[in-house]
């Protein structure tokens, strides 16, 4: 241990060596803001590398001293709860960072405005395979961010085997003990693949049919997450749960009886990318701060801190990145790849269908009491998940070499 300790120190200095070294590309591209200028960016909750601990850097901040912009960061939990957002004009925002089949129908609505990445000169270091994909085909509406898969994280402590199938997760004897993924795409994919849908069928009779394994499955549920899988997971309170490949790594560290493994049945593969909504009110800073997150310096250090994926070849091109490189959950090559298949957008029709089925399915079993326990449960979490984002910018730094043993 202290050794470990020793090298994790070393490391740390490191990096705040090159860190400190460091200059941001094109420096001139980022001039001219005004006095009191505002950006208001809308990501994903513990999306962003936040902290100047253990040699990271605080990505917001250092755009802030760049610029002078002032950034204005808000967070959300899932696609839908963001589109809602967006689509509901409750607040304005200059950047958002949907996954690839929101964009494609935030594009179809027109809630998201073009630009010319080719004119951001960090745009180049985005790697060739991630543009031009089926949601903005001509690569004017969004640049990607992170790129990931969904698989299924399990305790080995209390699963006796190592699954390879989805079906674990109807499985009697880990009854309390399971964790479903608390937004409806990721919920429904699980039973589709089981069922051998498409993810992107819009046939009425086969939701149904995924709706009832889901109804079915209720009873053996401790409980929906999203956030809050963390503290879940990681103190040994639940025994599997369907989650993002990134996530995973960073649970692992507080926890190594975590494993994780890609279902044979097949996953989720997606894109996260950065846009720039129809109302948004500062488009010039918005351009400046897509490419900020594109210069190697602020994705490198994204990169070690989030634990997804990264499409920025600078950043797999990088000697501090080689061994992340070769982990063949985030980049698993031909003979590790899992069947994967991308969400689309579907047919409203079906849309609606999808939001009625889930209300049905989380309003399944309920009681009265169940909705006093759920206001003393939602109170707990709520402390809990506080006491989480103070110990998370503590660890998050040191993911990639726990994640190598």
């Amino acid at each position: 241990m202290k050794k470990l300790l020793f090298l994790l120190l070393v490391l740390s200095l490191c990096l705040c060596t090159v860190f400190a070294a460091s200059a941001y590309e094109n420096e001139a591209f980022y001039q001219g803001a005004e006095k009191g200028e505002v950006i208001n960016v809308f990501n994903w909750g513990e999306y962003i590398s936040d902290t100047y601990e253990d040699g990271m850097l605080d990505v917001n901040r250092e755009f802030e001293k760049l610029t002078g912009i002032k950034v204005n960061y808000v967070t959300f939990e899932s696609n839908e709860d963001m589109y809602a957002k967006i689509k509901n004009g409750g607040a304005s925002y200059d950047i958002v960072i949907p996954s690839d089949y929101m964009i494609e129908r935030m594009v179809d609505e027109n809630l998201l405005q073009t630009f010319d990445p080719t004119q951001l000169p960090n745009y180049h270091y985005i790697d060739s395979k991630y543009k031009n994909m089926y949601y903005d085909p001509d690569d004017t509406y969004s640049v990607p961010y992170n790129v990931g898969m969904v698989g299924l994280i399990y305790n080995t402590k209390m699963v006796d085997e190592t699954p390879t199938s989805w079906k674990i997760m109807w499985d009697e004897k880990y009854a309390g003990k399971i964790l479903m993924i608390d937004n409806p795409r990721d919920a429904f994919a699980i039973p589709q693949k089981i069922l051998g849908y498409s993810f992107n069928s819009p046939d009425s009779k086969q939701l149904d049919d995924v709706a009832q394994m889901l109804i079915d499955q209720k009873p053996l549920l401790q409980g929906y997450v999203m956030d809050e899988v963390f503290n879940k997971m990681e103190s040994g309170e639940a025994a599997m749960v369907p989650y993002y490949v990134g996530d995973y790594i960073i649970m692992k560290e507080i926890n190594p009886d975590l494993a994780f493994v890609y279902p044979e049945e097949g996953v989720n593969i997606f894109v996260d990318a950065m846009c720039i909504p129809r109302t948004a009110r500062n488009v010039d800073a918005a351009l400046k701060y897509i490419n900020f997150m594109l210069d190697p310096e602020i994705a490198l250090t994204n990169a070690w801190y989030i634990g997804y994926a990264s499409p920025n070849t600078s950043v797999l091109e990088s000697e501090d990145y080689a061994e992340m490189a070769e982990n063949q959950y985030l980049y698993p090559d031909d003979e590790h790849m899992p069947n994967v298949e991308y969400f689309h957008n579907l047919p409203q029709e079906t849309l609606n269908q999808f939001s009625d089925l889930w209300n049905q399915i989380k309003m399944a079993g309920g009681t009265e009491k169940d909705v006093y326990i759920g206001f003393g449960v939602t109170g707990v979490a709520i402390v809990g998940y506080l006491v989480y984002k103070y110990v998370t910018k503590r660890r998050r730094a040191y993911w990639y070499d726990v994640s190598k043993s």
